[in-house]
């Protein structure tokens, strides 16, 4: 029979809900004070507890964090008179399963302590997840055991020792940043520095100086000379991602530096060296643009000596639960939560689901499912799936634009209209969301 220990000051309430709750067939412990109640936890043990804020020791948020200290597992449902945002911010951030508003509905509170009763008994049944993930399978924080995963490890350590240019091609969110990184950092040369430029995000003018720096007087706002990302590399790696993106006019600079490999800053008369590595990555097939005329040929085959193609995360799902294990720890460690265990079911719809975003969506996903999950298991009801989705297969062909906005707003919605949270969770600056609310004309 499973125990409930209720502390509450209130002798009315305690011998209403002991009432109660003993002809629903549990066992009852009482405690009016703080203490108290943390003392019968420590005898009894029971397997819920429910827990008044206003005591006349000490408050409920601490007698709350005590348990917890004792036991890390147990599971507290706080009840209070005084319902406030605050109050109710701190109990579920120190772990409460529930925060219930008095005058208790009883149907409210057996349907929350059911629910309290079902999560405890999934995670005693789930600890698969828990142990720490094999490290055969990465590299730098890539994740993968499938054939293609393996191929590009393989081609990692073949180009790492070299100097030689290369070319990653992949989706967005396959981890192209990654790949170059622990191409830099297995190198001979991992203590230079590794810089990276987003071609996509910077405006022509711009990007020219972020690449070559500038002199004083080169332009309207270059009140000092500054120092380009081929200066500040040396012998490093320079990582241009989203190269596709580059205006036909850089890139005929940037094919002249890989010739001689010499620049001169904007506005200045100086010839400098660089002796940086280059890696590009693009979303985008170089050859369907070179092709298109939008890329130049000759810059195309400098840029590949190497080419390394990162699959999506749909054609590689077997991979999929090792990465959902990683990006769980990787999240934990950030958010300071131990959310840690995914039921089958769970895991088999993110298996199938398509990821068009890929890793970048996944980890989006679980990082809202960690936020939002009540113990240490990640529910199929915390995952920002809509319903559609749930089936694995669009009914319906949308532009890209539709599905970001719904999502954006879907984000917005799971965070009650937090910036702050928003943007962490979509890996996204606060300008950039502010932009993307606006443009989309999205509700807060």
């Amino acid at each position: 029979m499973k125990s409930i220990l209720i502390i509450d000051d209130d002798p009315l309430i305690r011998k209403t809900l002991s009432t109660h709750l003993s002809k629903e067939g549990y066992d009852i412990y009482l405690a009016e004070t703080g203490n108290e109640g943390i003392n019968a936890y420590e005898d009894r043990s029971p397997d819920l507890v429910i827990l008044d804020i206003r005591l006349p020791d000490i408050d409920g948020l601490e007698t709350m964090q005590r348990i917890k200290e004792k036991s890390h597992g147990a599971t507290v449902i706080i009840i209070t008179a005084y319902d406030d945002m605050k109050t109710t911010v701190e109990a579920i951030k120190l772990g409460a399963f529930e925060y219930l508003v008095k005058p208790l509905d009883f149907v409210d509170l057996e349907l929350t302590i059911d629910k309290a009763f079902q999560m405890k008994s999934l995670e005693e049944k789930l600890s698969y997840l828990v142990a720490e993930k094999e490290k055969e399978y990465t590299i730098d924080n890539i994740v993968g055991r499938s054939p293609q995963m393996r191929n590009v490890f393989k081609m990692i350590g073949s180009v790492a020792i070299t100097r030689t240019n290369i070319l990653i091609q992949g989706e967005s969110g396959t981890g192209k940043e990654l790949v170059a990184k622990a191409i830099h950092f297995n190198s001979p040369f991992s203590k230079e520095p590794f810089i990276v430029i987003n071609c996509s995000a910077i405006s022509d003018t711009l990007l020219e100086s972020e690449l070559f720096g500038h002199v004083k007087g080169a332009f309207t706002d270059a009140v000092t000379e500054t120092k380009g990302k081929f200066e500040i590399a040396g012998k490093g790696t320079l990582f241009l991602d989203e190269i596709g993106d580059m205006s036909k006019n850089l890139q005929s600079k940037l094919m002249r530096v890989i010739e001689t490999r010499d620049f001169m800053k904007v506005g200045g008369e100086k010839i400098l060296k660089t002796e940086a590595r280059i890696i590009a990555a693009s979303n985008k097939k170089l050859k369907v643009l070179v092709d298109k005329g939008l890329f130049r040929e000759d810059l195309y085959y400098r840029l590949k000596v190497v080419e390394i193609e990162l699959p999506p995360l749909r054609e590689r799902k077997e991979d999929i639960p090792d990465l959902v294990v990683y990006l769980l720890e990787k999240i934990n460690l950030e958010i300071r939560k131990n959310v840690r265990k995914v039921p089958p079911q769970v895991m088999k719809l993110l298996t199938n689901l398509p990821w068009k975003g890929n890793v970048r969506e996944l980890e989006n996903a679980l990082t809202r499912a960690v936020i939002l999950a009540k113990g240490d298991v990640i529910l199929q009801e915390n995952l920002p799936i809509e319903r559609g989705e749930r089936d694995l297969l669009p009914k319906e062909l949308i532009p890209l634009k539709n599905v970001e906005r719904s999502y954006i707003q879907h984000v917005l919605s799971a965070t009650k209209g937090n910036k702050t949270q928003t943007s962490q969770i979509l890996k996204i600056s606060r300008p950039t969301l502010d932009k993307k609310i606006r443009e989309y004309k999205l509700n807060l």
